[in-house]
């Protein structure tokens, strides 16, 4: 036999030997994987775990499941049984996957798989999964003036904080979806609105006519949207409302002072002709003067002198 022939048979030994090696490695360890170590689900609907189990050589193996929550692990599947956060709405189902039969979006947090071989020579493997709950929106807050006018600047507001993600705002005039930016559409070029899909802002920087009607917002995520009910906006060509307040005020400035008046000359608070009847008058003396002092070392004098 040749060199070169000894070396390929030696080769092909050598590659036998570590195939037939990492067989019995693999038979002798506890591998696990899983279809996604990140999972989305909808509240109140169903969600599998995966925790597959690729090798292993124990019959019997311990399979547990922890839910870790803010760094915190708490069992949710022990000895065999539900429990803990999952009790009542989930299931293990072969090999060892967590079956959540209702979702809810205290149920969002990390969930580790662990399994437990004795009789393999890797006797323990692990592995972690992520779960986000979407959560529908809730109907928003909607904020709608009632009343404004021609040229001024008004703000509509929309606002949610269940839904998760975080929601998107969406306003509606009579039932019509407005545009993100109004210059893009015909029929609402000579508005001058923003809106801020974000906050749910709708903010008018000069108030037209047309921009009169029916308003109402949707607020959107992954998980579903709500709507709030339509409220009328109106647009005046000039404040008649602050115009009749100012009138009011006027009207019951005028009956105030009125009523004072009457009440002050009712109680002769103002009276001339009383104090002309009260003026003080000096009393008139005789020219015979009495001087009588009460202090020793005065003079007492009783008659007038005559020059």
């Amino acid at each position: 036999m040749d060199i070169s022939a000894f070396k390929m048979a030696k080769r092909r030994q050598t590659a036998g030997v570590l195939l037939l090696c990492s067989l019995c490695c693999s038979t002798l360890a506890v591998i696990l994987r899983t279809t996604s170590k990140s999972v989305w689900a909808t509240e109140f609907e169903p969600i599998e775990l995966t925790c597959l189990i690729e090798s292993i050589s124990t019959n019997n193996p311990r399979i547990e499941w922890k839910k870790i929550k803010n760094g915190v692990p708490s069992y949710v599947y022990f000895q065999n049984k539900i429990s803990g956060d999952l009790e009542h709405r989930a299931t293990l189902r072969e090999p060892a996957n967590l079956l959540i039969l209702n979702t809810t979006r205290s149920d969002s947090a990390q969930y580790r798989c662990e399994v437990a071989a004795i009789d393999d020579q890797k006797p323990f493997d692990e592995i972690v999964i992520s779960l986000s709950v979407r959560v529908k929106p809730v109907t928003p807050r909607c904020t709608v003036p009632e009343s404004v006018t021609v040229g001024s600047t008004t703000e509509l507001r929309c606002v949610e904080n269940e839904g998760y993600p975080p929601s998107q705002y969406q306003w509606f005039r009579n039932n019509e979806e407005l545009p993100d930016d109004p210059k893009t559409s015909t029929r609402f070029i000579n508005s001058s609105y923003v809106m801020n899909t974000d906050t749910g802002s709708l903010k008018f920087r000069t108030v037209k006519k047309e921009d009169a009607g029916d308003y109402h917002c949707q607020a959107r995520n992954e998980a579903g949207y709500s709507k709030c009910e339509a409220q009328l906006m109106e647009v005046y060509d000039q404040d008649i409302m602050g115009i009749s307040l100012k009138v009011l005020g006027g009207v019951t400035a005028l009956i105030l002072v009125t009523v004072g008046l009457c009440h002050i000359q009712k109680h002769g608070y103002c009276s001339c002709k009383d104090h002309r009847e009260n003026n003080y008058k000096v009393p008139q003396h005789n020219s015979t003067m009495d001087y009588v002092s009460t202090d020793e070392g005065h003079f007492r004098h009783k008659s007038s002198f005559v020059i």
